[in-house]
């Protein structure tokens, strides 16, 4: 069996050898390699062709995301992020997704198991190797796709947008950081609510929707337990909870819940949108993103059953098509739509036009 060849860049010694002994003890993972600053890791990368890299992002002499920018643009490689939260700039881990990271995965501390650890390191480390091709290639094509359309509104349009009753449902995982924000970017700040599950870390969510906020025009916040959701406003599950939608009333409210992972996720995709399939029916406007794996498909087919409108990002603007395409096998989606038309027909269809 060929074994993943994995290249750790880290300036922490005891963290390189923590993770060279539990990660060598995978049977399908080979360490070829370690490296304490990028310069070394750009040599052993030529020297070596390693499959996947485990990158820390707070290092000496280069910091992880210059080096990562620079990796992306002439020797794109998967990287997989194993940093702490609690770096000088809050986003560099966020920042690292949108420069083409594969996943990121909190760095062993004292309040995590070493062992708990480094089983999900190498669970993204297959992962990464998996759709190193595909992801690594797609995100160049998504970005220039993206560089070309330019997002513009009628006034007309905006100024009908009026309502209490629906809400807008989002769910993405691997490249939907990108797909977020280039949405988010360009919606105006009078929708129905926003309720979104990207599968990422616990700490992280609340990063990536302070994020969002600074980029958007519409107020985004990390989703909080028993909170009324208002017009304006956007919602990011909670790393390591499930977001359901409740109706009391006329209002929607978030509840989280830690039950089991449904899909292998927690938050999950699916998860929310039943909740909105029952509580919103109708009224539902859902949109299931770029993904690896099935997670949202079922629940995306329960909102259009429900008389919602199912939405799936196209295969072409995808950085994976695993998700969508898991609901598009289902039939469960009444638009395919590319990633630079969705914050239009966003607008488009909450108001009705289309």
């Amino acid at each position: 069996m060929k074994k993943i060849r994995v290249l750790i860049v880290d300036d922490s010694a005891i963290v390189r050898d923590v993770l060279t002994k539990k990660l060598s003890e995978q049977g399908d993972i080979e360490i070829i390699g370690v490296a304490q600053d990028p310069f070394i890791a750009r040599n052993k990368i030529v020297n070596l062709s390693p499959d996947v890299i485990t990158l820390d992002i707070e290092m000496p002499k280069m910091d992880g995301l210059t080096f990562l920018e620079k990796l992306m643009r002439y020797n794109p490689l998967p990287v997989v992020v194993v940093s702490s939260v609690t770096t000088k700039d809050k986003y560099a881990s966020i920042k690292a997704l949108e420069l083409g990271a594969f996943d990121i995965v909190n760095k062993p501390g004292e309040s995590i198991s070493v062992n708990e650890i480094t089983d999900e390191i190498a669970d993204k480390i297959r992962k990464a190797y998996e759709l190193k091709d595909v992801y690594l290639h797609r995100k160049k094509i998504v970005e220039d796709s993206l560089a070309q359309k330019k997002v513009a509104f009628q006034k007309n349009i905006l100024g009908t947008i009026a309502t209490t009753d629906k809400i807008i449902a989002i769910g993405a995982s691997t490249g939907g950081t990108i797909a977020i924000e280039y949405i988010f970017k360009n919606l105006p700040n009078n929708l129905p609510p926003i309720v979104v599950v990207q599968h990422m870390p616990q700490n992280y969510t609340r990063l990536f929707a302070d994020r969002l906020n600074e980029l958007s025009k519409i107020n985004v916040k990390e989703a909080e337990d028993n909170e009324i959701l208002e017009n304006g406003a956007a919602y990011i599950a909670k790393g390591n909870f499930h977001l359901i939608i409740e109706r009391r009333g006329a209002s929607f409210y978030t509840k989280l819940v830690a039950s089991d992972k449904v899909q292998f996720q927690r938050p999950s995709v699916d998860v929310m949108f039943n909740s909105v399939a029952n509580c919103a029916g109708k009224n539902a406007l859902a949109f299931l993103l770029t993904g690896m794996g099935k997670d949202g498909a079922e629940g995306l087919l329960n909102i259009k059953n429900s008389g919602g409108l199912a939405v799936i990002q196209d295969e072409k603007s995808c950085i994976v098509w695993g998700m969508p395409k898991a609901a598009y096998d289902l039939n469960a989606y009444d638009r395919i739509i590319p990633l630079s038309d969705i914050p239009e027909a966003v607008v488009r269809i909450v108001a009705d036009i289309i």
